[in-house]
Formats: structure tokens, sequence, C-alpha cells
């Protein structure tokens, strides 16, 4: 089974064997970030530092004048953590190592770029903007992530591109220093916590036969049993909000989404040269938030090449990708991405158990979270259990 690593730049720019010791471990790919949020990593091997500190969102490459002249939102170039176009000086010595780069391009998920424009932002029910979220229905926004997607996913090298947020994000970020888990919240309630309610989806739900002010009321009204400590466990969106508004803001937000993808999937494909493959992070459930996008299998597995499908606790969100593909008789590539870092939840010492029980389900390749981040025991155990999968 096809296997590819995720790393940074500066992984590998300043490491000379960086690119060899990630050809080593097996895999025959490398997903490397070209466009990415901010971040504080680890970097156990590099002989220069220990820690990179990535103060904000930016891209890693010299983004192009012409393309962003005149527009409000542009990208941010990344500072001295990849400086230049580190990413190019990744991929060519990655490439010279033997193994294809492909980009990984975050999109809907930039706190600089909320908070130095905050009217781009998700606005929850309560009037609390998320910075870090940009809203995907707003037409300032869209423009520039399909901007954003033509030119950080096709760099000079790539063969392909993984596009990461391609969707709605919301309250789940790990931001700086989090302190929200001291209220426990279920999937209904992070949702209700990931609406939006700026004035382009005050339109959207309106045109969805939802009065907006009184939608809020209602999602404020449902959410006040969580802040006092007696939400009843397990309650789904329906139960909390109602049948009708529950199918018609996810209407709303399942087409705001759709379009997105198909543009920013087009606009690709328009720059990109013959060949160039083009997944997104995915999650077969609409509604849900974040790098992983809520997506309709059927819909994505006819826009884009594939889906990269977290799969770290069971492949079981792979399934209903795997299902589609059976019934049109398409070969999509169905990515399991699995952890590999043991403190992050990862299981590198299970991983060819892992790798088969998705395989099992319908998973055609695997990526690997993180080759940069793993220590060594762990990158030990990866290259054993690739090497007993080949």
């Amino acid at each position: 089974m096809r296997a590819a690593a995720f790393l940074y730049p500066w992984d590998v720019v300043g490491d000379p064997g960086a690119a060899t010791r990630t050809a080593a471990l097996g895999v025959q790919q490398v997903t490397l970030a070209a466009a990415y949020h901010s971040t504080r990593a680890l970097t156990p091997r590099h002989p220069r530092h220990r820690i990179v500190t990535a103060a904000h969102s930016a891209v890693l490459y010299p983004p192009d004048p012409a393309r962003w002249a005149g527009r409000t939102l542009r990208p941010y170039p990344a500072g001295q953590w990849a400086s230049g176009d580190a990413f190019g000086a990744a991929a060519e010595a990655l490439t010279a190592a033997g193994l294809d780069v492909h980009t990984w391009v975050v999109l809907a998920h930039n706190s600089r770029l909320g908070t130095e424009h905050p009217g781009s932002c998700v606005v929850n029910a309560y009037g609390d903007r998320y910075p870090w979220a940009p809203c995907v229905a707003r037409p300032e926004v869209r423009s520039y992530l399909t901007a954003l997607a033509a030119e950080a996913a096709t760099r000079p090298g790539a063969r392909g591109t993984e596009l990461e947020s391609c969707g709605w994000y919301g309250l789940a970020h790990l931001h700086a220093h989090d302190k929200i888990a001291g209220v426990g919240m279920g999937d209904a309630e992070r949702y209700l916590m990931s609406l939006c309610f700026c004035d382009i989806c005050g339109d959207g739900y309106a045109r969805h036969g939802t009065d907006p002010d009184r939608f809020a009321h209602t999602v404020r009204t449902a959410l006040a049993p969580l802040w006092a400590g007696t939400a009843p466990a397990g309650a789904g969106i329906e139960r909390l909000i109602g049948a009708e508004p529950t199918a018609a803001t996810l209407d709303f937000r399942t087409r705001v989404a759709r379009t997105l993808q198909e543009d920013v999937v087009a606009a690709v494909r328009a720059a990109a040269p013959v060949g160039f493959r083009v997944l997104l992070h995915a999650h077969p459930v609409a509604y849900h938030c974040g790098a992983d996008a809520g997506v309709d299998p059927a819909h994505i597995l006819s826009v884009a090449d594939g889906v990269v499908v977290p799969c770290t606790g069971g492949a079981q969100a792979l399934r209903p990708f795997a299902d589609r593909a059976a019934v049109t008789g398409t070969d999509p590539v169905l990515a399991a991405n699995l952890t590999v870092v043991r403190g992050m939840g990862g299981r590198p010492d299970r991983l060819a158990e892992d790798a088969r029980a998705a395989a099992g389900v319908g998973a055609t390749e695997l990526r690997l979270y993180h080759a940069g981040l793993a220590a060594d025991g762990d990158l030990c155990a990866v290259r054993v259990a690739l090497s007993g999968l080949s």
C-alpha cells in the first residue's frame, strides 16, 4: 500500500540527512506543507534547532505579488521559521531522495487573517467572533481561498495536493492556551457553537426559511442547559433545536461548502499540469467542522480525486467513501490518515495492524502524521511496520 508522511519545510531545510532519513522509512511520498496555520513544533532531530515557532498562518514560499495585487485578503509570508522559498528548498531535497512531493495546503484556518479582518470571521449565536475561522460563505473569503489554493497547491515540482480545512471551521481549534474544556460538549453542542451568524449567513438562513435572529435565540436557548450543567447526555441536534431549523441550516451550510470545494478544486486543476492529483481532508458527517471538513461522499468523490480521512481511532469514517466508490465502480484515492506520534495519541507500534484494518474497510493509501514530530522510537516502529506491509 502506498504510504506518505507529512512534513514541514523546516523539518528538512538545514538538515542534510532529513530527506534520506524520510525515504528510509519506506514511504513513497511526502505531503509537504506549503500554506500552514500558526504552530509551535518540535524538531527532535534537526542539527540547528529543537523548537520552531510559526507565529502566524503563512505561505511557506514567496507569494506572487501580481496575483494578490489589489486584494484586501491576501496570504502572509512566513517569518524566519520558513523564510524565502522554504517549500521549494525542502521539495528539491526530498525529490532528490527519490520521494514524490505533494503540497499540503491549509485553507479556512487563519488566526492572523481573522484578527486583522474581523469582518471575515465566523460569528456564533452569542455574537462572538472566531478569528481563527474565516466564514466560507463570505464572497471575499471564498475568493481568497480559491486564489490561495491555486497558488499554494501547484508549487513547482509538486505532483499533487492535499487540501485541509476546505469547508466550515468552528469552535474546535486548539487555540493558543486553550481554556474551553471546563464544560463538556458533545458533537451537537459543538456544532451549535460552530454555527455562523454573520450577515451573509443570516441572509442564507433567511433564504432557507429560517429567521436568523429567531434562530440565534433558539440556539442560545438550546445551549442554556449546557452552561447550567443540566444538559441531557447524547442529545442530537434535532432534539436541541428542532428538525426544521436543523435541516434548513445544514442545507445552507452544505451548499456553501460544496460550491467552495468545487471552485477550489477547479482553480487548482486550471493551474496544475496534467495528471496533478487533488485530494481533500474530509469527514463523512456533513455537519463536521474543522481540518477534516464534513462532506457528502458522493459529491466530493465526483469533484476531487480522493480523500484523506482520519482513521487513528478506527477506520469507520472511511467506510462511506469506500461504499460510494463501490457503487459507482470508480477508483478514487482513499487515504487513511494515521497518527504515528505516541505523544499525540498515535499508535506507531500498531501501524501494521491499523493499516490492514483500514485496507479492509477500503483504504488504498496511508498517510502518516507526522514524520517530523515523531520521536526516533516512533519512526523505528514505522519503518518496521511499512517493511512488513510491502
